[in-house]
């Protein structure tokens, strides 16, 4: 799928050798570096920006939005000719776009929205991803009390995956057989605020809790310990990413699934497609893209990558796949397959 993203978009633009783009830079703006996945997108875009020639410079806002307005401006002052932006808080990013809209710098929106027409967005299809957790929680517990931890209210995907999740479960809600007896977003995305509202809602309910859906693996990692800490850990958590610690929690049976967003093809397809933007490529032109209707009613020209659930069931895709070892995704595992 990366590679076949990336080819179309190179034969899209019409260069094929590095020295076309020779003199590109492309500036990427990170909200954090603290969640596992960052780093594998960055060698991706990396790696497809070496291909093509172009350099790469970066910032991390530190989950800070004024640090990361004051890192654009000076990506932008460094002369970068593309921006791909991790967005902390996808309103108060709205100032950084006007200024790279005023230098003429095409950006790129990287896996959260920006709602602005200008910013060519490219994601996983965030509200499938919320479908997935929650079929594949609700498989493995359909009646009960369900917690439903949403990810930061500053970031449009919490409330795509929220939607994703709530056509899945609307029947069982309607039915009586799963009540939601908790739901709260989680500030930054960040385990520790996870964790903490999850040991709350544990408390209001006298740990009546039966399933947990979890929107990303970081949060579903504070999930457990708090499940955990109350006996409850083995209960129904979803999560995504396909991070590695929840990949053998997966394999432990801590965690349900993991819907895995190969993020070495999102930072493969950023990389690839801003250096076309830099090189005079319209948003509308880039090959693979599609009209995207935003939350707020803009119109944005997209590329929306396929995720994938993993279970215990398939476990042996995402080793198959060169994403984790089978030392760390076994440790402390035995008879789940593909672990000895």
């Amino acid at each position: 799928m990366r590679n076949a993203i990336v080819a179309a978009v190179i034969a899209t633009v019409g260069f094929s050798s590095a020295a076309l783009a020779q003199d590109i830079t492309v500036g990427v703006s990170w909200s954090n570096f603290q969640e596992e996945r960052w780093k594998t997108d960055e060698a991706a875009i990396v790696g497809a920006l070496d291909a093509a020639g172009a350099a790469y410079v970066s910032a991390d806002a530190q989950s800070s939005s004024s640090k990361q307005l004051a890192d654009i401006e000076s990506l932008i002052a460094q002369g970068v000719d593309a921006l791909i932006i991790l967005a902390q808080d996808s309103q108060a990013i709205a100032p950084a776009m006007q200024a790279a809209a005023d230098a003429g710098i095409p950006v790129i929106a990287y896996d959260r929205l920006i709602e602005d027409p200008n910013a060519f967005y490219i994601t996983f299809d965030n509200v499938e991803v919320g479908r997935m957790q929650a079929r594949a929680v609700l498989e493995a517990a359909p009646t009960g009390n369900y917690v439903m931890m949403k990810g930061a209210n500053t970031d449009p995907n919490a409330d795509f995956l929220r939607g994703g999740q709530q056509e899945i479960l609307q029947a069982a809600i309607d039915s009586g057989a799963i009540t939601i007896v908790g739901e709260t977003y989680t500030d930054g995305w960040l385990p520790a605020n996870a964790q903490r509202n999850m040991e709350q809602i544990l408390t209001a309910n006298d740990n009546k809790v039966d399933a947990v859906v979890a929107s990303n693996d970081g949060m579903a990692g504070g999930v457990v310990a708090a499940l955990a800490a109350v006996g409850l850990d083995g209960i129904p958590v979803s999560g995504q990413d396909g991070d590695l610690a929840a990949l053998n929690r997966v394999a432990l049976g801590t965690q349900t699934v993991s819907v895995w967003k190969d993020s070495r093809a999102l930072g493969a397809a950023a990389g690839t497609v801003a250096v076309a933007l830099a090189s005079g490529t319209a948003l509308d032109a880039v090959e693979g893209s599609a009209p995207f209707t935003t939350p707020g009613g803009n119109t944005v020209n997209s590329i929306l990558l396929a995720p994938l659930p993993i279970t215990k069931a398939n476990l042996s895709v995402v080793v198959d796949a060169g994403w984790i070892s089978l030392d760390v995704l076994c440790q402390g595992v035995t008879g789940v397959a593909p672990c000895p």
